[in-house]
């Protein structure tokens, strides 16, 4: 069974190093899948791994000449306190329906509903939005979004980064991995400080972690040998399989 979390983690990373996907957004729907675990221990579960990988990506991508801008400054650290206002947000929305399963469940269809928008990103206008402020509020709304789901936000990062940043697919992915570096950073600080961790099964999170960092390490190597093209081409797969995923997430309660 833990060669099985491994390979989660594996393909997640490289997929969210490669196409700034992050990772989560395939962690989270793969083990309400196949565990019985609760909400926070896969979100944290899905942190952990997901920041390991952010942290080696990010490091390799610095190390072959990537540039922090100042406006992703602004988004990573609205991201920030967006994750803590979605994390206040899904708390409420748990407290009001009572029931965990019901609430994986409309985080699968929102989610399959969201990505299903999403892939079609290249119909969007496009703006190159240089106000460090409208940054800040777009690292925000993506903090927030990512956090009510229980994902790293990669996907939406992406596109959001394509349509109001002009940056290509591939440029992107770069910046989302930065982001959700220094967002899960955050995540998990929280996380360690509130205690959550210790009811964790060490060795499953040191298994899905070994992964993270391996996927992080063969996405940043595949993310700068493809061309642009093929990793939108990676990018519309992985989302349109990510949206089935979903849809089967929210309809095997009912089935």
């Amino acid at each position: 069974m833990f060669i099985i979390y491994f390979f989660i983690a594996f393909i997640a990373t490289v997929l969210g190093s490669l196409a700034g996907l992050g990772g989560g957004v395939i962690i989270k729907p793969c083990l309400d899948t196949l565990s019985s675990y609760s909400l926070l221990t896969i979100n944290t579960l899905s942190s952990f791994t997901v920041f390991s990988m952010a942290a080696i990506s990010t490091f390799k991508q610095i190390k072959l000449g990537f540039k922090v801008e100042k406006k992703m400054i602004f988004i990573a650290i609205g991201s920030i306190l967006g994750g803590i206002l979605g994390k206040y947000l899904f708390s409420i929305f748990i407290l009001l329906l009572e029931n965990e399963n019901l609430a994986k469940s409309i985080q699968s269809l929102i989610l399959a509903l969201l990505l299903s928008i999403l892939i079609f990103k290249n119909k969007f206008p496009k703006y190159n939005i240089q106000n460090l402020y409208f940054s800040f509020f777009i690292g925000i709304f993506l903090g927030t979004i990512a956090a009510f789901l229980g994902i790293g936000g990669g996907p939406i990062n992406v596109v959001i980064l394509t349509v109001f940043m002009s940056l290509s697919t591939k440029e992107a992915a770069i910046n989302s991995v930065f982001i959700i570096f220094l967002s899960q950073f955050s995540n998990l600080s929280m996380t360690i400080i509130k205690g959550s961790y210790h009811q964790l099964n060490l060795f499953i999170l040191s298994t899905m972690v070994i992964g993270g960092i391996s996927g992080g390490i063969l996405g940043t190597k595949l993310n700068k040998k493809l061309s642009n093209n093929i990793i939108e081409k990676i990018f519309n797969i992985s989302i349109f399989l990510i949206i089935l995923l979903n849809i089967y997430n929210f309809l095997s309660p009912l089935l």
